[in-house]
């Protein structure tokens, strides 16, 4: 079975960049994760993320980030 192994999801860089999108300061969105300012940019750097994690962060941005991935499996044969 062969996988298409172009552009791959940077989660993390995708959350960023919609957080600066909406203007939002990041201690804004560590409180709305109940977390902290350093926990905020691990998320940032991260390739993947947990899906609980991820539906949260979804619904704190009003963002479907699922949506990235679900455009990644339409572009893959599988």
């Amino acid at each position: 079975m062969e996988h298409n192994t172009t552009q791959m999801i940077h989660i993390g860089k995708i959350i960023e960049t919609e957080l600066h999108r909406q203007d939002r300061p990041v201690t804004w969105f560590a409180n709305k994760l109940y977390c902290d300012r350093t926990n905020v940019y691990s998320i940032f750097k991260r390739k993947s993320i947990d899906t609980e994690l991820l539906l949260r962060i979804s619904q704190i941005l009003n963002h479907d980030f699922f949506s990235y991935y679900i455009s990644e499996l339409d572009s893959t044969d599988l």
